[in-house]
């Protein structure tokens, strides 16, 4: 079979900023799903489902089905102006003894060449430039955690895990004599620990301390860069080690920043302290989960109400350094959709009428639209049907994309809640002097809504959905106080107010990671037409480009740690801060460190502290762990993956900690080691 391998190019995108999703919508679609472009790429045999009937194997949607509808303006007069493939990487062939395919691009078998069942790779150059001419930013996904379906026991089980390099076989997961995978057993998802460690279900787990494996990896997500990506989501980052993830960022932002988000799935009325640490200091933002299973219960179940909403949304805004650059959504390919069959599609539009208007970037699900129906995989993947541009959803979409692009409030403001029962929710978003002011009633009666007040100017307000949603009109006196009146039962209503700031205001800043020289956007408004200055610190980076809404500099060279940036126009008026930009030592690499016969009490764990930032710069409070001791190595034996920086003396040594914050020091001398230039290592010391 004829698959097109990569031929190393440069293509970057001129869509708009690849490092700041704020003010986008990003629209998501299982390519296999979509449309068929080109029946002439469709798979034969048992993995391909003519007219979609077996929802596990192949249906025919491709990229040229993407660019189709780029073309004849379904996506862009629906707003969108980032869209979120499947992985475009060539999958495993094999039927699963289950009956199951890899239509949707997780089950990767070679990440440097393509699935000819979405196109061949001048095809995706072709989407890449549609898209681009469109305005449109591509997302790829991008699966490192593991390859395919696999037995130990077994080396028939469909491809056995088989991964490639560019043609070449690596290992396939019952003949790995250079330890590419894992080889612990399934996890049962009891500890962080067991999930990066064990095989997540049959899928055959990578082992990411394997240097080759390490260099094929990241060699691979820069090729995709290479040829245009404007950014990342990266699946089961639960799953993986954090230090190997942030060495996988620097790779990314050295090479060519994008915008990078992870997937780590949190249940109904899940919260994790581990997945607001990842996302505060991993260098990628998350999906946010607690923003959708939160909406689903008001808008859908029903077992929620506006108060709880509010309550994540405040809650979020403190767990998250970056609330705004996570990515939100009402439904995904992991859930049920949001539409039921025989339910109302209004809690459809109602709920994202709220999505987007709120913090983050929103993620509208392929076919929500169109009101398509389906409980969990693979039911919530059908085919899409049809594309009608009429419904009230597509309408919404459209009007609110607009608003998003145009008013910087929708993506950089704050969150105020306004007016509130168990049915109303009124917030308001602020920016300077923009403004969006969202009501939304979820109840069966009217509200009648007095006593509310608001940031907007005096003046007379009109429904930025254009009564879709049965809202209205406002009035605001002087002071800020709405003129009473009445919210529809199951209305929604946005008014806005845009008021250019003339003082400097950052409102994102992206990537918020990076090494010394790399670029750094900064977006905002008031900056100026003429150029100003920005510092790190104290210190100030060399500038790439100015203008009214948007700074490029380089990170400058300064000693590795945590820096708020400010902007000075050209008349010396200073910005806002923005808080807590993290500047790593130079490049970066996971290291596996280990300490052998560190016996603790029931209540202490151990972690290991150092002499460089990304080692605490020896605070116990910034000590890297607890460490972990049951799977790779087992107690008294404790380890960690941590990214550290490459061609660095480090000293360092392991502490033990209980929960009241007790510190117990090893004894002796620094541990003293000096990491490789590239690539990965294990260093295992003994407990002093």
């Amino acid at each position: 079979m004829f698959v097109s391998t990569f031929v190393f190019t440069s293509v970057h995108s001129e869509a708009s900023n690849d490092v700041n999703y704020s003010n986008d919508v990003i629209y998501q679609i299982v390519t296999d799903r979509f449309y068929d472009g080109n029946p002439e790429n469709n798979p034969n045999g048992d993995i391909f489902s003519e007219n979609c009937s077996n929802l596990h194997k192949y249906c025919g949607g491709d990229w040229q089905g993407i660019i189709e509808k780029i073309n004849d303006g379904y996506l862009t007069d629906m707003g969108v102006t980032a869209i979120w493939i499947s992985q475009p990487v060539e999958n495993v062939y094999a039927l699963h003894p289950s009956g199951y395919t890899s239509y949707h691009g997780y089950w990767a078998r070679d990440y440097k060449k393509t699935n000819p069942f979405f196109g061949s790779l001048s095809d995706f150059d072709r989407l890449i430039d549609t898209a681009h001419s469109n305005g449109i930013k591509i997302i790829m996904d991008f699966t490192p955690n593991h390859s395919s379906p696999a037995l130990e026991t077994d080396p028939s089980y469909a491809e056995n895990g088989a991964v490639y390099n560019n043609g070449t076989l690596l290992a396939t997961y019952s003949n790995d004599p250079n330890n590419f995978f894992h080889h612990n057993g399934g996890t049962d998802f009891s500890s962080y620990e067991d999930s990066i460690y064990r095989n997540l279900y049959d899928l055959a787990d990578y082992n990411l301390n394997n240097e080759v494996l390490d260099q094929y990896l990241k060699e691979s997500i820069k090729l995709w860069l290479d040829r245009g990506v404007d950014g990342i989501r990266v699946d089961a980052v639960k799953h993986m080690s954090q230090g190997w993830q942030e060495s996988l960022m620097s790779e990314i932002y050295s090479h060519r920043p994008v915008f990078t988000f992870g997937e780590w799935f949190l249940g109904k009325g899940e919260i994790s302290q581990q997945n607001h640490y990842f996302a505060n200091e991993s260098g990628m933002s998350l999906l946010d989960f607690r923003y959708g299973q939160t909406i689903t219960e008001v808008l859908k179940d029903g077992t929620a109400n506006w108060y709880d909403f509010n309550k994540m949304i405040q809650n979020t805004a403190e767990n998250y350094d970056e609330v705004i650059d996570q990515v939100t959504f009402i439904d995904n390919h992991d859930m049920s959709r949001f539409s039921d069959e025989g339910s109302p599609n209004r809690y459809t539009d109602m709920a994202l009428a709220v999505l987007l208007t709120s913090r983050g970037v929103p993620t509208i699900y392929y076919g929500t639209e169109q009101y398509l129906t389906g409980s969990k995989d693979p039911n919530n993947r059908k085919q899409m049907e049809n594309f009608n541009i009429s419904t009230n959803s597509y309408k919404i979409i459209s009007q609110l994309a607009q608003v998003r692009k145009s008013n910087p409030a929708v993506g950089y403001g704050d969150t105020q809640e306004r007016w509130i029962n168990s049915d109303v929710y009124i917030y308001e978003r602020q920016f300077g002097n923009n403004i969006v002011l969202t009501a939304v009633n979820s109840g069966t009666s009217p509200q009648n809504i007095t006593n509310l007040s608001t940031a907007l100017p005096g003046g007379t307000y009109r429904d930025e959905l254009n009564h879709i949603l049965d809202g209205n009109s406002i009035s605001v006196t002087q002071d800020g106080s709405v003129e009473s009146f009445q919210l529809s039962p199951k209305g929604v209503a946005v008014w806005q107010f845009n008021g250019p700031s003339t003082t400097p205001m950052i409102g994102h800043v992206g990537p918020m990671t990076g090494k010394a020289g790399n670029p750094i956007t900064i977006s905002g408004e008031g900056f100026g037409s003429s150029e100003g200055t920005v510092q790190f610190g104290s210190t100030n980076a060399s500038i790439l480009s100015w203008s009214e809404t948007e700074i490029q500099v380089r990170v400058p060279d300064v000693t590795a740690g945590k820096y708020d940036i400010t902007v000075s126009n050209a008349k010396g008026t200073i910005s806002n801060k923005y808080h807590e930009f993290e500047i790593v030592t130079g490049n970066q690499i996971a290291i596996r460190f280990g300490v052998n016969n560190a016996y603790t009490e029931p209540d202490e764990n151990v972690y290991i502290v150092g002499n460089v930032s990304e080692l605490g710069n020896w605070d116990p409070d910034k000590a890297i762990g607890p460490m972990f001791n049951q799977v790779a190595y087992e107690y008294p034996t404790w380890y960690y993956d941590i990214s550290v920086p490459a061609s660095k003396e480090i000293e360092y040594k392991f502490i033990k900690k209980d929960s009241s914050g007790n510190v117990v020091w090893e004894s002796g001398s620094n541990h003293v080691y000096t990491t490789p230039a590239q690539g990965t290592d294990t260093i295992i010391a003994n407990w002093q």
